[in-house]
């Protein structure tokens, strides 16, 4: 098998022999340059796997190399190599393209977990085909369940595909901003899925669902006798990320003292667990979200500048379904046979739907279809049975802030003092337990009565705790 070929660019000889001594013993080959102007002839003569260069080079910067690269040789990974501390100057070279970063004195665990990482990347995978010099391929690892592809044909979608593309093929820290229900882990999954890290585990983690005094052995985990109730040791979400990516979703829900740890956590790419003395290296790529204005909480003091600098070299936003709503009707086709309902969506539905601001985007999406196919009494589902109120078009794709207003449900009671997804999830409630009794617990029956298939009334049984 064909050996990689990696470029080494860098002015100081210990540092250049130390780096061609891990490649050596990784199997790997290298060329070697003091300065830019050498690294540019070399670029020409061969075609490369991998390029480290240092930032400081006799004759320029190593940034320039990286944004040429970007513009000339993208299938080829750049890892920059920086001085120690110096996160300013690694966050520039993430935003400028490079791959990822490593800083001096050079830990041989980490450069050797970037390596692999990088190369998993290389051109040589594609089936041998040289394609320096050329656009990159679109990576050729898909989602393999249905519920992972990220549905929709406008261009807003296929723009946001595309991106997600291209920071597939990095390690830097991506910030998914969008609102609520808008697909953010999805997003999250899919740059993970199309990624050199595939292979290895996604750990999804709600920051606001961890109690504040356990979030720090939680993220790090913790050693036996650490702590009253620390009865073993216990690995934490890092560890378990090792090798793969860590997502934090609803990062704004950190406390400040966990934003501390977590800062150093990803500078130094290390944790210690409650209670040991040693910090063990950890292999992990970051990707966060949040749906609130992380900028707003920098600036009343309830987030760390530093960190959100830290988790945001790359902005990616999720369109809002009012930003797409031409991808409304392949979404609805697919939730409803996702829940296994034999209906179909009648055309006055389907503008009701498109004409619907939809604050809860996807996910209320789905929920206004649950509710739909339980209170459907024939076989197509009408613009009454979604319990919509008309919005004015131009707010359909118009982006805005303010949640739209729902007309109230027919129910002997008002919404006023429950939130909107547990008064719909209460109407469902009624009208499934009314089918039951109608139809003597007749599952089978009900979900006739119902207009649902048996499988969805299932779903819904254990969705609603009615089993």
């Amino acid at each position: 098998m064909e050996r990689y070929l990696a470029l080494i660019v860098d002015d100081e000889p210990d540092i250049l022999e130390l780096l061609e001594m891990t490649l050596s013993r990784m199997e790997i080959d290298c060329h070697s340059a003091s300065d830019l102007t050498s690294a540019y002839s070399l670029l020409e003569e061969h075609s490369f796997d991998l390029c480290l260069t240092d930032m400081r080079l006799p004759d320029g910067d190593g940034i320039d190399l990286v944004r040429l690269m970007q513009q000339r040789y993208t299938n080829i990974p750049v890892a920059m190599i920086t001085a120690h501390g110096n996160m300013e100057l690694a966050i520039n070279a993430l935003k400028a393209g490079a791959f990822d970063f490593v800083s001096k004195p050079v830990d041989l665990s980490v450069l050797r977990n970037l390596i692999n990482t990088a190369l998993k990347l290389s051109h040589k995978t594609a089936a041998g085909i040289d394609t320096k010099n050329t656009e990159p391929a679109a990576p050729n690892i898909e989602p393999s369940d249905e519920e992972q592809q990220l549905l929709g044909e406008s261009k807003v979608m296929d723009k946001t595909r595309a991106t997600i593309n291209k920071l597939a093929r990095s390690q830097a820290p991506v910030y998914i901003s969008g609102e609520s229900g808008s697909g953010k882990e999805l997003v999250a999954r899919l740059i993970h899925i199309k990624g050199p890290r595939a292979g290895q585990a996604f750990v999804p983690v709600n920051c606001g669902a961890i109690p504040p005094d356990l979030m720090e052995s939680e993220f790090f985990g913790h050693k036996k006798g650490s702590f009253t109730g620390a009865v073993a040791d216990k690995a934490g979400l890092f560890q378990a990320a090792d090798g793969g990516t860590l997502f934090l979703d609803e990062v704004a829900e950190l406390p400040l003292h966990m934003q501390v740890k977590l800062l150093r956590a990803i500078q130094e790419k290390s944790v210690r667990p409650v209670g040991e003395q040693q910090e063990t290296a950890i292999d992990v790529r970051i990707l966060s979200a949040t749906h609130k204005n992380l900028e707003q909480l920098v600036s009343s003091g309830e987030f760390r500048q530093d960190l959100f600098y830290r988790i945001n070299v790359i902005q990616l936003n999720v369109p809002s379904l009012r930003q797409r709503v031409d991808d409304i009707p392949i979404l609805a086709e697919h939730i409803l046979q996702k829940l296994g309902a034999t209906l179909q969506l009648g055309d006055d539905a389907l503008q009701a739907l498109q004409a619907y601001a939809f604050p809860g985007n996807v996910r209320e999406l789905e929920n206004i279809l649950e509710r739909a196919m339980t209170l459907c009494e024939t076989d197509v589902i009408s613009a009454d049975d979604l319990q919509l109120r008309e919005v004015e078009s131009n707010q359909s794709t118009t982006p805005s802030n303010e949640p739209a207003q729902m007309t109230k449900p027919v129910a002997s009671t008002e919404p006023s003092e429950l939130p909107l997804e547990d008064y719909l999830g209460n109407i469902e409630k009624d009208a499934i337990q009314q089918a039951l009794e109608k139809t003597r617990y007749n599952k089978t029956a009900a979900a006739k009565l119902l207009g649902i298939t048996f499988r969805a009334l299932r779903y819904k049984l254990k969705k609603l705790g009615l089993e």
